[in-house]
């Protein structure tokens, strides 16, 4: 891709980083620039931070597998949230950027894993320590790590919605057939849920806040069709929908 930033080769997972650029008016400043990604190892070198520090982002969003934790034991993950807090780079941008962020399966605690992960309550405060949310907040009386925020003054209003696509996700539909092409099959079952019936009250509510941009931001894809890895088409009433 032209232009592309450069990617460590010890990374294991593809980092994807975007930039949206937005037009800035006088008053209280809006968002001009938003800087997100996902999938980075915190035990191995990442100077793409140092890149998204050249970019001069107003936000920087995490949108999932933030650590790989995978791991049911909540100091495992505290160790590898501390790991990446530790790497210069990271702790940098951190201070300059603010930061928002969502899990995926690999910070949630288990691969693949949604509703049935035993230690999801466990491993949300142990996200939310990592986020540095206050210990009042109503964020940790919540179930999910979803949240949303708007930034920028009447007429430059971007509103960022953070989905959890894990805390109530339905089981996948596991494809067990002698010719098994796909790893799962989708699920149509009106019972079945990635949001789960108080996160998609909870949309509903956002959706009817007054905003001119809005991010949706999902850590599972949204758009695929046809590969066999997790997506939303898992669930094809719950993407229609």
């Amino acid at each position: 891709m032209k232009n592309a930033l450069p990617f460590p080769h010890s990374i294991k997972s593809i980092f994807a980083l975007f930039f949206f650029a937005l037009s800035a008016v006088a008053g209280e400043k809006p968002l001009e620039r938003i800087a997100f990604g996902s999938c980075a190892l915190q035990s191995e070198p990442a100077p793409i931070w140092d890149k998204v520090l050249e970019a001069k982002p107003n936000l920087f969003l995490y949108i999932g597998d933030n650590i790989y934790g995978d791991s049911d034991d909540m100091n495992v993950l505290r160790e590898k949230y501390a790991q990446l807090d530790a790497q210069p780079n990271f702790a940098k941008l951190r201070k300059k950027i603010p930061l928002l962020a969502t899990w995926d399966d690999h910070d949630y605690g288990r691969n693949n894993a949604g509703v049935e992960y035993s230690f999801k309550k466990d491993s949300q405060q142990v996200f939310l320590d990592f986020m540095r949310v206050p210990k009042d907040s109503p964020r940790r009386q919540q179930e999910g790590v979803y949240s949303a925020n708007i930034f920028g003054p009447m007429g430059k209003r971007v509103q960022i919605i953070l989905l959890d696509t894990r805390y109530f996700r339905s089981p996948l539909l596991e494809d067990k057939s002698p010719d098994r092409k796909m790893p799962n099959l989708p699920d149509t079952n009106p019972d079945s849920t990635i949001l789960g019936k108080a996160q998609w009250r909870w949309l509903e509510e956002q959706l009817r806040q007054p905003a001119e941009v809005r991010l949706l931001v999902s850590s599972i894809q949204v758009i695929s069709q046809t590969h066999g890895g997790e997506k939303w088409m898992n669930f094809p009433l719950e993407r229609e929908r």
